[in-house]
């Protein structure tokens, strides 16, 4: 672990690679776990305004889904959380031709209907934020699903902290990225 700023960051960030590998999980991350996708307290108010803009690319379980139990959710621990579908999918998610789950915000996003990417959580995977008082601790969140994505970042040569550099630099800035890579360059 090393500090930069007020984030302790895990060396495995730089040390492992990792790529996603679509055709191999099929975005099983959207639709595996026992709970929704992490949500920042502001990002709860963005789902609730880009809900009308999102839904017409939603399954109908998906809109089901989000209008018996809002557009976010509360977990026990008080984390808000994306919806899911019969604790399963993520509420926001849908399958492309192939069956690949994809995100119906992000696609919203990508046809320019939104200007909201999707929540950083899922724009960072498999990188963990755990917010506390004093700092925010970034760690690589190991999950066996993602084998084929280690690997293939591993044959392509595709370190962790550059497959999610535009999602570090949307939570952290452009200056604390560049700090990163000053850090990865002498590891």
């Amino acid at each position: 672990m090393f500090q930069l700023g007020k984030t302790i960051v895990s060396e495995d960030v730089i040390k492992k690679d990792f790529l996603c590998n679509l055709s191999a999980c099929k975005g099983a991350c959207c639709i595996d776990g026992d709970a929704g996708a992490p949500l920042e307290a502001e990002e709860t108010e963005i789902l609730k305004s880009i809900y009308p803009k999102v839904k017409p690319f939603l399954r109908q379980e998906g809109i089901d889904a989000i209008e018996a139990q809002g557009t976010f959710t509360t977990s026990e621990d008080g984390d808000l959380e994306t919806p899911l579908i019969n604790g399963a999918d993520c509420a926001y998610v849908i399958f492309d031709d192939k069956n690949v789950a994809l995100c119906a915000i992000e696609e919203a996003y990508n046809q320019g209907e939104i200007s909201w990417k999707k929540p950083v959580s899922c724009h960072l995977y498999p990188v963990r934020v755990s917010d506390y008082t004093e700092f925010s601790a970034i760690n690589y969140h190991k999950w066996q699903i993602c084998d084929d994505a280690c690997s293939l970042g591993e044959e392509l040569g595709v370190p962790i902290y550059k497959f999610v550099k535009e999602a570090l630099i949307r939570k952290f800035g452009e200056d604390w990225y560049m700090e990163l890579e000053k850090v990865a360059e002498t590891m």
